[in-house]
């Protein structure tokens, strides 16, 4: 693997781990020209529905979209980002178990609403009043109400 920080193509395995779940290897790897380390994650390659707009337009799944969104809720929460990998590849696996090419946007916003849920009721309401489109304060009450049971 070439070093990120000076190109060169000779980088050594320093120490591998596989993650709790499995799910991924991190590497440490360190280059044999300017000494400097850094982290790599093997991961399987699999291929995810494409992903259905409101307006019809289909796009491909982006792992990155997704943790923005999920960050962004999760902003000056204390959450880790253990935590917050954990959820997102919780979705990413129930995507991939529903076996279809396409998905709606609408089910992947269902079920990270339902992962920041479990994760911190204050970035749950924020992501929910972005994502449900609040028309008035009514609708946001509702939403909290809900939350305190």
């Amino acid at each position: 693997m070439k070093c990120p920080f000076c190109s060169h193509p000779d980088t050594q395995v320093v120490e591998t781990r596989e993650s709790e779940d499995g799910d991924f290897i991190r590497r440490r790897r360190r280059c044999g020209e300017c000494e400097k380390r850094f982290t790599t994650y093997e991961r399987p390659d699999v291929t995810f529905p494409a992903v259905v707009k409101k307006d019809g337009r289909r796009i491909d799944y982006e792992r990155a979209k997704l943790q923005g969104s999920m960050n962004l809720a999760l902003r000056k929460r204390p959450v880790s980002t253990e935590q917050i990998d954990s959820a997102i590849e919780r979705i990413e696996e129930k995507l991939l178990n529903l076996g279809q090419r396409e998905t709606p946007s609408s089910r992947i916003g269902e079920l990270v609403m339902r992962e920041l849920k479990k994760l911190d009721k204050v970035a749950y309401v924020r992501f929910a009043s972005v994502y449900r489109s609040f028309e008035d304060i009514d609708e946001f009450k509702t939403l909290v109400d809900e939350v305190r049971r």
